[in-house]
């Protein structure tokens, strides 16, 4: 599929809107109530969607949530979504709360290879103040446990906030120098009614600083095909590497595969901008292939050339918080 100069070959399928972690950074300051049961997409909508949108070109499929695991016979539903010829690339993003050895033993023999887990400190006290859960352990031993299973590479996601992780970038940097992980320093993105100030925002340049200042100069690592938009570096010596996501100080629009599918059922071209646009009612309603594909095929042609944190150009759309749109 094209958008404007791109091809788009990546869609990002978040199949819940529910999490067992309350992480400030992603969670609304204000009271929130989660989707109704009946308005999330059923595992056979999304399956049929998500083998329209491999008809169109989509080859690769990353699940999210909220926190994928919490929602029930998740482990059918991926089963399923592997049996789809098409797809090269099958990945989830995960807090790893609930993954253990048997779990993550059954995703490697569906043929999931790739794991991305989100940790923001290695403090198991600081671990419960950012989550709102005591659950470091549990997080470490999936992340310890995926890796001599074989997951390759596993990824570990951090959003550095100042006055709060900012004193560890070097010790999670650090990890690298010991296991072959990637470590994803993401900047904080702004969205909604979030409990996070603007400026406890941390950008990748100062963290690429401190990490040079403290390890060496990081050399840049090319891109495979299975790469995002994250910028890798390699301390010399290292076994893993230092990726930046940089939403904030340097978009990355012009090189975004993306298309994403929400819990509700709408598909979004982008997701700091908040334009969707609803495909669960049509699918319910009886529309065919076909017309799916259509709906499809007219978000991709409002995949924006650039990023929209402060647009509020549209009206009645949902609130742009992660819990409403997946991860």
């Amino acid at each position: 599929m094209i958008a404007g100069n791109r091809t788009i070959n990546y869609l990002r399928i978040s199949v819940t809107d529910r999490c067992n972690f309350r992480c400030r950074y992603c969670v609304p300051s204000t009271p929130f109530t989660v989707i109704e049961h009946e308005k999330i997409a059923r595992y056979e909508e999304i399956l049929r969607i998500a083998r329209l949108a491999c008809d169109l070109g989509i080859t690769k499929i990353r699940i999210t949530g909220g926190e994928p695991f919490v929602r029930k016979d998740i482990f059918s539903f991926l089963e399923q979504l592997c049996a789809i010829d098409r797809l090269k690339d099958i990945s989830i993003t995960t807090n790893g709360s609930l993954l253990n050895h048997e779990k993550i033993g059954k995703l490697i023999s569906l043929g999931i290879k790739r794991l991305n887990f989100s940790l923001d400190t290695l403090d198991p006290v600081k671990f419960e103040q950012i989550t709102g859960r005591d659950r470091f352990h549990q997080v470490w031993d999936a992340i310890f446990t995926s890796h001599e299973l074989g997951i390759n590479p596993v990824k570990i996601n951090a959003v550095i906030l100042r006055g709060i992780n900012d004193d560890e970038i070097e010790a999670i940097t650090a990890l690298t120098l010991r296991y072959p992980f990637h470590i994803r320093f993401i900047e904080y993105m702004p969205m909604g009614d979030s409990a996070v100030e603007k400026q406890q925002q941390v950008l990748s340049e100062e963290i690429k600083e401190r990490i040079e200042s403290r390890f060496g100069p990081l050399k840049a690592v090319k891109k495979d095909s299975n790469d995002g938009p994250a910028k890798k570096f390699r301390i010399e010596g290292a076994k893993g590497i230092v990726g930046f996501i940089t939403p904030i100080s340097s978009h990355f629009c012009a090189e975004c595969n993306r298309l994403r599918l929400t819990s509700r059922g709408t598909l979004r071209p982008c997701l700091l901008n908040n334009y969707e646009k609803d495909i669960i009612n049509s699918l319910r309603n009886g529309a065919s292939d076909d017309e799916l594909k259509a709906i499809i095929l007219s978000v991709l042609a409002k995949k924006p050339s650039f990023h929209g944190l402060t647009d509020s150009s549209i009206k009645g759309a949902p609130i742009s918080h992660m819990t409403s749109i997946g991860g």
